[in-house]
């Protein structure tokens, strides 16, 4: 961790603050996704957190002192995604809880910016657009896999309409943007798939080699019409590789495992195609299940050991549980991909 970073972590407490000069353009960073994108894990599951080593020094950038979430004070966020009624909502400002798929929630985008701020000791402005229950065949399809039949998704469209609002005019969000010095649009990550992955009338042969390789295609389609509509050609891209359950070797039963397996490594390819050498980067978010913490949620009959580990879960499995204790590595682990010297 860098000293200036740390300095303003001791001297701020709740408020996190770059302790820097600075100049150049504001880097901005895109999350978009579905359920997981939104996020989906409670505040109050963030102590669970500290049981674990590999977890407690992630928890001390996640809080301060009192034990209260941190507010970052250069990064600043904007979120796009819809209410219980379907209409939509849009939140916006300084990084910190609340802007998961709750105003107690956080998803993947707290500590991504949490650990990029680290990175980068600057300011930084996040674009975050997620909705639930969304597809990329269909609800995200990109431009450039339309076919009369499968018009571009509707949900690519809007989420290409508020990056371009927020781009227009990025002192409405955040108010350290300088129009002289501009932006430079930095990275792009994309947390998706539980739709795709259930979709056996568009993956009939899912659970077959190759099943999901129309995945492939429309995913290697939707980075590079982002890019282009964009006007970012190398923006750096991290592809988050979905994981629910853990690895497919350590799953009880294998009934699942053909199917499973097929979707990560379809989603996982773009990052080795050539032409994406070096720009696009895969994570497999299956390292940061917690195996513990899923056999106490689905106990029926848990001892008080158990029952306390169970706190640190909040949701279904299918949402990560609901665990600050994975989606936030999660999060971090984007941010790492993200980051090159």
């Amino acid at each position: 961790m860098k000293q200036r970073y740390m300095a303003a972590l001791i001297m701020t407490g709740v408020t996190l603050m770059s302790m820097t000069s600075w100049g150049g353009p504001l880097k901005v960073y895109i999350l978009a996704g579905q359920s997981n994108m939104q996020g989906h894990a409670r505040v109050s599951t963030f102590d669970y957190m500290a049981s674990d080593p590999a977890t407690a020094a992630l928890l001390k950038q996640m809080v301060d002192t009192d034990g209260r979430p941190v507010v970052l004070e250069d990064v600043y966020l904007t979120s796009l995604s819809e209410g219980r009624n379907g209409e939509p909502t849009e939140k916006q400002g300084q990084l910190t809880t609340g802007f998961g798929a709750g105003d107690d929630k956080i998803g993947p985008e707290f500590t991504f910016g949490i650990t990029m701020h680290k990175h980068l000791d600057e300011p930084i402005l996040i674009i975050k657009t997620a909705w639930g229950g969304k597809s990329l065949h269909t609800d995200f399809r990109p431009p450039s896999a339309t076919t009369p039949e499968t018009p571009t998704g509707p949900y690519y469209q809007k989420m290409m309409e508020h990056i371009r609002k927020v781009l227009a005019d990025p002192a409405k969000v955040h108010p350290r943007y300088d129009p002289k010095a501009g932006i430079a649009i930095a990275g792009f990550v994309w947390f998706q798939g539980w739709n795709d992955m259930v979709a056996r009338d568009v993956y009939p042969q899912r659970d077959k080699p190759g099943g999901y390789a129309l995945y492939t295609e429309l995913l290697a389609q939707f980075i590079r019409d982002v890019r282009r509509d964009l006007k970012a050609p190398d923006m750096r891209f991290v592809i988050g590789v979905m994981g629910v359950g853990g690895p497919t070797a350590l799953y009880d039963s294998p009934r699942y495992v053909p199917a499973h397996q097929g979707f990560r490594d379809a989603m996982a390819a773009p990052a080795a195609m050539p032409e994406f050498k070096g720009n696009v980067v895969a994570v497999l978010t299956e390292q940061y299940w917690d195996p513990k913490l899923a056999a106490a949620v689905e106990k029926k009959d848990r001892s008080e050991a158990e029952a306390e580990i169970a706190k640190g879960a909040s949701n279904k499995g299918f949402h990560y549980l609901g665990a600050a204790k994975i989606l936030g590595p999660i999060g971090q682990a984007f941010a790492n991909a993200m980051y090159t010297e």
